[in-house]
């Protein structure tokens, strides 16, 4: 006799009980509140720009700002002479040199620009610089290293970075590529990836010889600036490698320059056309850009965006961590809210990686496990970033809560890549300035260093022996 087991009353009941939830709180659906009208009025420099000229994407690259004092001058009058001079220093000894668009600086709060998200991001101000953690370097993803010819990048077997330029359209202070990316500046001699059609031949036949590349990423810099004929160029001769079935353009452009999704219609019409034709050969070619805080996200983004998904774009997105601008459950929940509903998909959201001159702007490994737990929920699964560190010294994407050992207070957490690296383990570090008092003091002395590493890497050894 088969035994019954018992079922409870309420799954039988002929009428189970509804729960309704209750109305809805408005403060809920803010991520739908984009900003409109003509707000970067505001600001001195643009004060007399009507909204055609400004959401003109000629416009905005004409008068792009590649220099401190004009940037300075644009804000005099909204910005303090203290904040005007802190900034100047600050870009003196950035690593990285200035542009910044007209759309992105009127988006900053000129009544708290030191606390503002996008100001953290772009503008550099020598009284917030830490110093830098003692593992921090200028290539800390190790590209280089893993770059079979100059500009490409092959470290996950079915997978290559296609470093087609140099240029961006904005330089963000946070850059992994700070190494290449821009000018030189005080602290650093970049290396060249200049837009040159005799090195992406180079690339190309590398790509064209290797079987197992399926995949491939084409950034830089930022695609945004190559010329319409250069996306179709790239676009085509990838698609016609036929171990090819991947393509995606990475740039930050929509966060930053929307105007041209508007505006250039040539550069859409050749995006467009590369992602049909690779589709009509049963291959997905995509655009990945890099939206940071909810604020950079306006009516002009969404108008701009929904020019792509009318014609079948698909778009996912990038953020990077950073302390004072995406660190909180509120920011972060609101980012991942506001860019599904202009139809992006929240793909990964990074550690930030430990490039020099940008210590203030990382923070912990912990606040990322933290912010994971907290964002997952709310919204729907798809539609849910995951949380990543690209480990330092090539070991690739790992999961943030992946690590085998995380020293709270080193603020070393160690990490392995089996199908990326086997045998190595990866390194990341947290900023020595959110340590606790006991971990703070240890990296204070030089001859600590060596030995906190080892202890970390053992650990991690022996709880991977034990699995």
């Amino acid at each position: 006799m088969v035994q019954q087991l018992p079922i409870a009353k309420d799954a039988v009941s002929e009428e189970p009980a509804r729960k309704v939830r209750p109305p809805v709180d408005p403060s809920t659906l803010a991520h739908r509140d984009l900003r409109t009208g003509e707000w970067w009025r505001e600001i001195p420099g643009f004060s007399g720009i009507d909204a055609a000229t400004f959401h003109d994407h000629r416009w905005q690259m004409k008068h792009t700002i590649t220099k401190p004092e004009a940037l300075l001058e644009a804000v005099r009058g909204v910005a303090s002479d203290a904040f005007l001079k802190d900034a100047a220093e600050g870009f003196r000894i950035a690593p990285m040199a200035v542009r910044v668009s007209p759309y992105l600086l009127s988006l900053v709060d000129w009544q708290s620009p030191y606390e503002d998200p996008i100001r953290r991001q772009f503008l550099p101000l020598a009284s917030t610089r830490l110093p830098d953690h003692p593992k921090l370097t200028f290539d800390s993803l190790g590209e280089q290293g893993d770059a079979p010819v100059p500009g490409l990048t092959h470290r996950y077997p079915d997978k290559a970075l296609f470093l087609a330029l140099d240029t961006c359209p904005v330089y963000c202070r946070f850059c992994t590529r700070s190494y290449a990316v821009g000018p030189d500046q005080e602290m650093v001699e970049k290396v060249s990836l200049k837009a040159s059609p005799k090195r992406w031949e180079e690339m190309l036949a590398y790509v064209a010889s290797r079987p197992e590349l399926e995949d491939i990423v084409i950034s830089g810099g930022d695609a945004w600036n190559l010329r319409a004929d250069q996306i179709r160029e790239l676009g085509n001769k990838l698609l016609d490698i036929p171990n090819v079935r991947r393509m995606r353009f990475a740039s930050k452009g929509p966060a930053v320059l929307p105007q041209k999704l508007v505006t250039d219609d040539e550069w859409v019409k050749a995006l467009i056309e590369v992602v049909h034709r690779g589709r009509s050969m049963g291959k997905d070619v995509m655009l990945h850009t890099h939206f940071n805080h909810a604020n950079e996200i306006t009516e002009i983004t969404q108008r701009g965006l929904g020019r792509l998904f009318e014609a079948g774009v698909f778009v996912r997105n990038q953020t990077v961590l950073q302390r004072g601008v995406n660190d909180t459950v509120a920011a972060q929940t609101m980012l991942t809210r506001r860019l599904a509903w202009v139809n992006v998909h929240p793909y990964y959201v990074y550690q930030h990686d430990m490039v020099k001159g940008t210590e203030e702007l990382r923070t912990t490994v912990a606040t990322a496990e933290s912010l994971e737990k907290h964002v997952r929920g709310s919204a729907a699964g798809f539609n849910t970033p995951t949380f990543v560190v690209d480990a330092p010294g090539g070991g690739g994407k790992r999961t943030v809560h992946s690590y085998e050992y995380y020293d709270h207070v080193t603020g070393i957490s160690v990490y392995t890549a089996p199908s990326v690296k086997p045998g190595q383990v990866f390194l990341y570090f947290d900023p020595i300035d959110l340590l606790p008092e006991e971990g703070r003091e240890r990296w204070a002395d030089p001859a600590e260093h060596a030995k906190m590493i080892a202890e970390a890497a053992e650990i991690a050894h022996e709880a991977m022996r034990s699995t």
